[in-house]
């Protein structure tokens, strides 16, 4: 009787394993998700940082002036994001101040986390002329668990990745600063 009951008790712990991991699953596929989506919003930061610098540097040395208009502008900036971020959700801010920073910047968002209006202008200034750069680029978080964590703002489902540049322009031409 004893090698029988032994039989019965192994095969009544053979199932353990799959019915623990039934109930472990979907946090661990939860916490990979969000680990993978934060990547890619980290990675897309980053990109969009590093293509907005590229950019501005055609504002800065005056290449852009005169050559691109704001969506070749824009464009530039998405050839920068492309590989990992559609473009379809960029925005990009271009502002000159001729005479220097005289005032503070205000947040580019209202109280909901939306982008408020007015944020695609497109100024490139002349010879030494202080401009800012803005890139706004809507990133949808996929992931629906995590949307409370990834979110910018509660209750949205999305989260801003935003890069800036500020520098005055070079004297470029035969001006001097």
């Amino acid at each position: 009787m004893k090698p029988v009951r032994a039989k019965w008790r192994h095969r009544g712990e053979s199932g353990s394993a799959a019915i623990e991991f039934a109930f472990v699953a979907p946090v661990f596929f939860m916490f990979l998700f969000g680990i993978i989506e934060g990547g890619i919003m980290f990675f897309g930061q980053a990109a969009l940082m590093n293509s907005v610098q590229d950019a501005a540097r055609l504002i800065r040395t005056g290449q852009a002036q005169g050559s691109l208009d704001q969506t070749g502008f824009t464009q530039q900036i998405c050839n920068g994001i492309s590989g990992l971020l559609d473009c379809g959700n960029l925005q990009v801010d271009v502002q000159n101040y001729p005479t220097g920073f005289g005032t503070s910047q205000s947040s580019p968002t209202d109280s909901n986390g939306n982008l408020l209006s007015g944020q695609n202008r497109y100024n490139t200034g002349g010879p030494c002329d202080v401009v800012i750069v803005r890139a706004f680029y809507k990133y949808n978080i996929i992931t629906p668990v995590l949307t409370p964590f990834l979110a910018s703002n509660a209750g949205n489902n999305f989260n801003w990745l935003t890069a800036s540049a500020a520098f005055r322009n070079e004297p470029y031409g035969t001006t001097t600063c």
